[in-house]
């Protein structure tokens, strides 16, 4: 669905208008098109105490081809760069900024105790109105919770504060997200910098992502234009919206493509799988005989590589008005399902080593909504599985994550009451909703060989909605 507003806010009368009376200006967000550099720009790098991840972040930089620049907190990083055979350079002169960049990259892991914190400070007030539109924050930390000691916990846990409240200062379409990397997990580092400074990340900010050591480490170099050559993928629902964006972008990585729904979606789903040269299997998960017609299925294949539980119902009641059908139908389909089939999938061996299971929550998972205790039960739930099941899942060299969206432009939200729906859309830091190839291209992330150390994560693809966490 076409946001009119967008377009408005951005005419040369709209914007005037719009700035006249204090009404929101949303940019319109810069999104990935096949063929285009990870990122536009010079990235700008800092850090505090004694970084541990600028070895890691020359190798991944040289790798994209990015061009980078040293703040005055992290000297050191022009001789590793030139070592390298990068190009680099000082930004500002005499306590003056330099050049407009496109990214801001700061490796936290040195700092130990909160009194370090004025690196943090200094970086960010130097550089923070240096940041192009749609430009992209990247904070680097180690994971509070393996800390050697309580103080280094304590400062690298107030990471997540910086880092949210700088996605809403920065406006103008920035995105900001924070890493913990765990020791040993360097080398994972490079995949999720190219998704998280690119234009794929477009409607994803304010999150928090963890990177641990993976269980199987991925034997083959990645082919960065087609990271998903000859994976064979199933995704639920992609008979339109959301799951048809997903089949899309799995196809255009390179993905051999299972496109799954419903048998009263035969039509649209057919569409889709040969608009893709993808398969079209017609099945209704929600019943007894889908996890074994699934596991049949992938053996059949020859195994799976990644499984997307994209497929979803709303039946939408308050809890005292629900019949006990409704509430049945949507948690069978969104979770209970999910753990069927999930389960059937790894018993059978159906699943290829280093496979990857993907699922779509809600932010209705994490902030409830009205009307929804069914649907926000199922989503949480969700949410629950992915983390649950993740160091279950990570013996057998298999990965599970999950995405959860916030407001996007779909059919659905197109029946959201105008009021509604511009609250929605309005009411996160980009100004406007997400599209579903947003969805899609934070799901092809997570099913990429190369996130063997993503597991458990849950990722938001909301803008930085107001509501919630």
């Amino acid at each position: 669905m076409t946001d009119s507003y967008l377009g408005f806010a951005n005419s040369t009368l709209g914007s005037r208008i719009a700035a006249m009376l204090g009404l929101p200006q949303p940019l319109p967000l810069e999104r990935f098109k096949p063929g285009q550099p990870v990122i536009r720009g010079g990235v700008l790098i800092g850090g505090g105490g004694t970084p541990q991840l600028l070895n890691a972040l020359v190798a991944a930089f040289k790798a994209m081809g990015a061009q980078t620049v040293a703040h005055k907190s992290l000297p050191q990083w022009l001789s590793l760069a030139n070592d390298a055979g990068m190009m680099t350079g000082r930004w500002g002169v005499a306590d003056q900024p330099g050049e407009k960049i496109k990214a801001l990259v700061f490796d936290a892991t040195g700092l130990t105790d909160s009194s370090q914190s004025d690196a943090l400070y200094n970086f960010f007030h130097d550089a923070a109105r240096s940041v192009l539109p749609c430009g992209r924050v990247v904070v680097l930390g180690r994971p509070p919770e393996a800390c050697a000691n309580p103080r280094q916990a304590t400062i690298q846990r107030a990471l997540e504060g910086l880092t949210r409240s700088l996605a809403k200062e920065l406006k103008r379409a920035i995105t900001v997200q924070l890493v913990y990397v765990a020791e040993g997990a360097e080398d994972q580092l490079e995949n999720t910098l190219r998704f998280l400074l690119s234009p794929r990340s477009a409607y994803v900010s304010a999150q928090v992502v963890r990177l641990t050591v993976p269980s199987v480490v991925a034997k083959t170099a990645v082919d960065w234009a087609q990271p998903l050559a000859g994976k064979k993928i199933l995704v639920t629902g992609a008979s339109r919206g959301i799951g048809a964006s997903i089949a899309e972008v799995m196809a255009r990585d390179g993905a051999q493509v299972i496109c799954l729904d419903v048998p009263q979606a035969q039509a649209g789903l057919d569409e889709v799988a040969k608009r893709l040269g993808a398969k079209a299997l017609a099945l209704d998960i929600g019943s007894a005989e889908a996890p074994q017609a699934l596991v049949d299925a992938a053996l059949a294949d020859g195994g799976w590589d990644v499984v997307v539980h994209n497929a979803g119902i709303t039946r939408d009641k308050t809890i005292a008005n629900m019949k006990d059908h409704l509430w049945q139908a949507v948690v069978n389909v969104n979770l209970s399902t999910q753990e069927r089939i999930n389960d059937a999938l790894v018993a059978a061996g159906a699943l290829k080593a280093g496979a990857r299971i993907v699922c779509v929550s809600s932010i209705s998972g994490i902030a409830g909504n009205l009307g929804q205790t069914n649907y926000a039960l199922s989503k949480a739930g969700v949410i629950g599985m992915v983390q649950s099941m993740a160091p279950v899942l990570a013996e057998k060299g298999i990965t599970i994550n999950a995405v959860a969206p916030g407001f996007i432009e779909t059919q659905m939200t197109a029946a959201v009451p105008f009021a509604i729906r511009e609250a929605g859309r309005r009411m996160n830091s980009m100004g406007q909703g997400g599209q579903p190839v947003d969805v899609a291209e934070a799901i092809a992330w997570f099913a990429s060989p190369a996130s063997g150390g993503l597991t458990g994560n849950v990722v938001r693809v909301c803008g930085q909605s107001l509501i919630g966490a």
